[in-house]
């Protein structure tokens, strides 16, 4: 039996892009006078992608091309972009917009927008623009993720800073012809203000501004890593038991666990906390990193090209956020 808010949605197609240069662990432990195989045992990342020329749109606009090569449609057939990051590449105009420009003739005038949550922000597009599609504003919506953490962390603080790494991806979305069974079968989100100040980067908007910040010290990103994740793990499993109720699935229909690729500690207690740790959670955080609101639909990417998911799967999309969030996904795909 379907859920009350199952939504006729198909996933299309997918892509991925990353910036040219690789920062491995040891050339970071180098960089940071480490004993080699340091920043390895901390982070357990192997490498991450890093822009050193790349800005965040060019790098969503190549993520856009190859989801639509992969889906086997042109530009002309997408009437809505959507961009679902946690930064962007300056203040003014919106991420969107950026990306469409960036994009060039090759991007036909057409509605643009960002849906903004942290980490969740794909998760929470997907699920607004499902309705949007399902009820025929658009028929056919991009959603890219683009983040570059490069220029707002400080990897010297392996634990806090040094999970991150930049990259795009994008997805392609239609309403569900007849005879298909491609849904989304239940999606919800719960905010927990009391971890508001656990994960932030302060300047940039008008409270902390700029012109009132010696040395910018306030750009930088901070986080209170124990405390953000005492607080998810409180509520994720009774999330979790709520959302797999609604959508009328236990955990064992689920082909695979899409995570947001929050950290190695984190990944390793969600998928033992959820039963996951069986070989059916997709983790791609050790080539890539944390590359913020890339990070989900990076995963789903490689579900789809390096995992096994197949039309007819069911699989649960998960992750946190900044705020502090938690959202989740039920997909038959």
């Amino acid at each position: 039996m379907d859920s009350a808010d199952s939504r006729p949605l198909i996933i299309l197609g997918t892509g991925v892009a990353v910036p040219e240069k690789i920062l491995t662990a040891a050339q970071l432990d180098r960089e940071l006078g480490l004993p080699n195989g340091e920043s390895l045992r901390v982070t357990g990342i192997r490498q991450r992608h890093v822009t050193v020329h790349e800005t965040a749109s060019l790098l969503a606009a190549t993520a856009c091309r190859q989801a639509l090569k992969d889906a086997q449609i042109s530009w002309d057939e997408v009437d809505c972009l959507v961009c679902a990051s946690a930064t962007m590449d300056q203040a003014l105009p919106y991420n969107a917009a950026m990306i469409h420009a960036e994009l060039g003739k090759s991007a036909r005038r057409i509605a643009t927008l960002d849906v903004g949550a942290s980490c969740l922000s794909f998760l929470q597009a997907l699920d607004m623009m499902s309705y949007a599609v399902t009820a025929g504003r658009y028929r056919t919506v991009l959603i890219v993720s683009a983040d570059i953490t490069t220029f707002t962390t400080d990897r010297r603080n392996l634990g806090k800073n040094g999970i991150f790494g930049d990259g795009a991806a994008a997805v392609v979305v239609r309403r569900t012809t007849t005879g298909k069974n491609s849904r989304i079968m239940a999606a919800r989100s719960i905010t927990l203000p009391e971890g508001i100040d656990f994960c932030q980067i302060r300047s940039g908007g008008s409270r902390f501004h700029r012109r009132g910040i010696p040395g910018h010290s306030e750009a930088l990103f901070e986080m209170h890593g124990r405390k953000l994740f005492a607080l998810v793990r409180r509520h994720l499993p009774r999330f979790v038991r709520d959302l797999l109720a609604e959508a009328n699935v236990t955990q064992k229909d689920l082909a695979l666990l899409i995570p947001h690729q929050a950290s190695r500690q984190a990944l390793d207690h969600v998928a033992d906390m959820l039963g996951f740790n069986d070989g059916r959670m997709v983790d791609v955080f050790g080539d890539f990193g944390n590359q913020v609101g890339a990070s989900l639909p990076t995963a789903l990417h490689f579900a789809r090209h390096s995992h096994g998911l197949k039309r007819g799967d069911k699989a649960l999309l998960l992750g946190s956020g900044a705020g502090v969030s938690i959202g989740g996904m039920v997909i038959e795909f």
